[in-house]
């Protein structure tokens, strides 16, 4: 069966390291914040100028002037730190970003990904994405493997306005680990009670699935 999106947080969540500086981008990769293994060191950075958010806050105790920058209500952890958006850009452009999950509307085969604008509907802006996919040291995406008509979102080249280049590292949908290589996507590991021969149907970028794949542990 496919991933929710918790799951799909859930798995990408094992991806972290001690140590690392994280940014999540809206939708899905927010969801990542909830699933920090416990006793793991993970900071997490917002563009809107947070170092050190914590899980979402439970119902009837959110602060309504605590927002992530999707403008969600979040909590902190102990040495949170507040500063203004130039300084969060500054981190982000030098560099000290070691992993971004982003969400996205398209990837491609070799790594490029669409995520800001899709033409004709109105944008309030590019955000945070472009300086992000430029400077972070690994992106990871997380999004559904099709889009809402059942048309795959792994293509051979995006359609969509690009935000990035050949940055995309490793892509979790409600299908699969893949993983961007200079041969393609490449299958790592699959949904439960998913088979590759569905996998391979609904993407239409090359995919190469050698051996066994396993299944996600959830």
């Amino acid at each position: 069966m496919a991933l929710t999106k918790e799951q799909i947080a859930q798995r990408i969540a094992r991806e972290l390291q001690d140590g690392f500086y994280v940014n999540l981008g809206i939708g899905i990769p927010t969801l990542v914040a909830n699933y920090i293994p416990a006793g793991m060191n993970v900071v997490l950075q917002s563009e809107n100028g947070l170092l050190g958010m914590g899980p979402f806050p439970p119902e009837g105790e959110e602060d309504p002037d605590l927002i992530n920058a999707g403008k969600q209500t979040i909590t902190t952890i102990p040495g949170s730190v507040f500063f203004d958006s130039a300084m969060s850009f500054g981190m982000i452009r030098a560099g000290k970003v070691d992993l971004t999950v982003l969400g996205a509307m398209e990837v491609s085969d070799q790594g490029d990904i669409a995520n800001w604008k899709i033409p004709g509907k109105m944008v309030k802006g590019m955000g945070g994405a472009m300086d992000l996919v430029a400077s972070a040291r690994n992106i990871i995406v997380a999004m559904m493997h099709t889009n809402p008509k059942g048309e795959s979102k792994l293509l051979p080249a995006c359609t969509l306005p690009l935000t990035g280049v050949r940055c995309v590292k490793k892509i979790v949908t409600d299908l699969a680990v893949v993983e961007v290589t200079e041969q393609g996507f490449r299958l790592l590991e699959r949904a439960p009670g998913v088979t590759v021969e569905e996998i391979k149907a609904k993407t239409a970028g090359k995919l190469i699935a050698a051996g066994e794949i396993p299944e996600i542990q959830c």
